[in-house]
């Protein structure tokens, strides 16, 4: 892990976990050039000396922005709203009105205190074979317990499995009445929510028992799946798929 500033902004962190390609996603959308620094979470490398310097909470991502002074922030979030704040001067993905501001803050606090960041490193079963790195929100707990848990805890999967819908049937009924959730237009409170909701679809929630959620919650569905076809998207989204087989693949 070696710091680089050939470009205005550094960010630490691949770009394959939920909360680092939250941050990507944004830069890319914007049209900010960026380094990426791999820290190795599977081996600890998030809680070494060099990258707590960036980070004394030991999580990715964090970002290092080199025509602030070098400013570091961390916290995907965080890092979201400074980006919108400082550089989306046209708003392309943020608001201008107030009330909308803090409603899209409230949006972003809503994905991270349901969705999640996930961290390898505490899992007891850790290992370079494993390529999701898990969290302690509701998403991140139903993939720990269906993926990792050394035992199986068919109660503790339905759980959180269940907050999943639950999250999920939140953000149905609000975009039953509209078509993105601030502003009327596309921004990062409707972004952040891509990636983990990718993952619920195509694995948390894939065998849950009577669920259909393209009838169930159609409304969410469409939202997803018009957030998913936006080019910046679809590019991030394929390249984690080849990234997961690539590593599934290694580890047969």
């Amino acid at each position: 892990m070696a710091l680089t500033n050939s470009k205005p902004f550094t960010l630490y962190g691949d770009v394959f976990p939920p909360s680092p390609m939250n941050v990507t996603i944004v830069l890319n959308e914007l049209g900010l050039e960026y380094n990426i620094v791999s820290v190795d979470v599977a081996n600890g490398e998030h809680k070494g000396p060099e990258f707590t310097k960036l980070n004394p909470n030991g999580r990715v991502p964090a970002l290092v922005d080199h025509l602030n002074g070098d400013f570091v922030i961390w916290e995907s979030s965080a890092i979201i709203l400074y980006l919108v704040e400082r550089y989306d001067k046209n708003k392309k993905l943020s608001v201008a009105v107030a009330d909308d501001k803090f409603s899209m803050i409230q949006w972003l606090f809503f994905q991270a205190s349901g969705q999640g960041f996930v961290d390898l490193s505490s899992l007891p079963s850790c290992n370079e074979n494993h390529t999701f790195y898990l969290s302690r929100p509701y998403f991140g707990q139903a993939a720990h317990f269906m993926r990792y848990h050394p035992k199986k805890i068919p109660s503790a999967i339905e759980r959180y499995q269940k907050e999943i819908v639950r999250v999920i049937s939140v953000l149905d009924s609000v975009l039953s009445k509209q078509d993105w959730l601030v502003g009327g237009k596309v921004t990062v409170a409707d972004l952040c929510f891509v990636p983990w909701n990718r993952g619920a679809l195509n694995m948390l929630l894939k065998d849950f028992d009577g669920l259909d959620v393209q009838k169930q919650y159609p409304s969410f569905y469409r939202w997803h799946k018009a957030l998913t076809q936006r080019p910046v998207v679809a590019k991030f989204m394929e390249l984690q798929a080849q990234h997961l087989k690539e590593m599934q693949d290694k580890a047969q």
